[in-house]
């Protein structure tokens, strides 16, 4: 265990912890809402430091980041735990997880320094923090963060957004890109499917952005949860007043976890997702798992077609130095 970042100490051997928007007061020899940090006679541990149950290397694509050096390698890592309890979660083994439950990942152990040395090893660009909730093991996405940077590494969350503001201005220096899940845009929902709230989601989004970090975003369209006009127009309108050139991740549902009873969302859901988007006036919509149709980037200049892409194979790149190669219109994001 390692002491915890971002918490203070209350009476009576209590404490606060300030990481994510629970914001848990945690009696002694309690855990917080997450199942990874607990309170040891006043003083708050993580769980979560160097037990990685997940590492593996993948197209930067698959986070999905689509303006945020496409083509190249992420080396990506979780630990058990998420402060959501969302029913539809597709990692739900290791992300429901918990450490107070007795979740244990055996003696082995992996360092911030070695998880850089894997990245470098294999030629990835960059490390993510994916899987589960990189909040949850927050002490170690730092730490690995930093020594990356060092190393001439990017690093990418893959993210709730459900951090604090004194976590985001504390990892920024070292964060260069996220993909936040922007999962509904009622409070009614995030409190029902995910035991989270909307607003402080939103403000991270826009706290990222005004931080100089690269965000994208992405929403699972569950049908009968978030798939209507209003909710769909809700989330489009709210990206266009951050920034219209943010990407827009609509993607496909699939049954999984406690959401067995829904269907996979129809394509002309998707289609309508995606033309509410552009009718938002937003520059960027992509639609994730279904193939044929939805992946590729247009310049939003001459319309142009800059990159072609086959799930997360890229077989057409027309993009030079940031810009279009044939108007030559500045592309935002981070490109090759």
């Amino acid at each position: 265990m390692k002491e915890a970042f971002l918490y203070e100490k209350l009476d009576g051997k209590a404490v606060h912890c300030c990481l994510c928007s629970h914001h848990c007061k945690i009696d002694n020899q309690k855990f917080g809402f997450c199942g990874v940090r607990e309170n040891i006679d006043g003083i708050l541990y993580t769980h979560a430091y160097g037990n990685v149950v997940s590492a593996q290397i993948d197209p930067i694509e698959k986070k999905p980041l689509y303006h945020f050096l496409p083509g190249s390698s992420s080396f990506s890592i979780a630990t058990f735990g998420c402060n959501f309890r969302c029913g539809f979660c597709q990692n739900w083994e290791i992300s429901q997880q918990s450490f107070k439950d007795g979740a244990h990942l055996g003696e082995d152990e992996f360092s911030p320094g070695d998880i850089v040395e894997e990245a470098l090893r294999n030629g990835c660009k960059s490390i993510s923090y994916t899987y589960t909730e990189p909040t949850i093991f927050f002490e170690y996405a730092y730490e690995t963060a930093k020594i990356a940077k060092e190393k001439g590494l990017s690093n990418v969350f893959v993210s709730n957004g459900y951090m604090t503001k004194e976590c985001i201005n504390m990892i920024q220096p070292y964060l260069d890109a996220a993909n936040v899940d922007l999962k509904f845009f009622n409070e009614a929902a995030y409190k029902k499917n995910c035991a989270g709230s909307l607003r402080p989601v939103l403000d991270s989004i826009r706290l990222m952005k005004e931080s100089g970090i690269w965000v994208e975003l992405t929403t699972l369209v569950i049908p009968g949860e978030n798939d209507s006009e209003e909710d769909l127009s809700g989330i489009a309108r709210f990206i266009a007043g951050v920034d219209k050139n943010m990407p827009w991740h609509i993607s496909r549902f699939h049954p999984d976890y406690k959401f067995t009873g829904y269907g996979p969302t129809p394509e002309i859901t998707l289609k309508k997702a995606l033309a509410i988007g552009l009718q938002a006036g937003l520059n960027f919509v992509y639609v994730g798992n279904v193939s044929g149709w939805g992946n590729d980037t247009y310049c939003p200049a001459c319309k142009k077609r800059l990159v072609k892409r086959e799930y997360f194979n890229i077989s057409e790149y027309n993009i030079k130095i940031n810009r279009c190669v044939y108007c030559q219109e500045e592309l935002p994001g981070r490109f090759n």
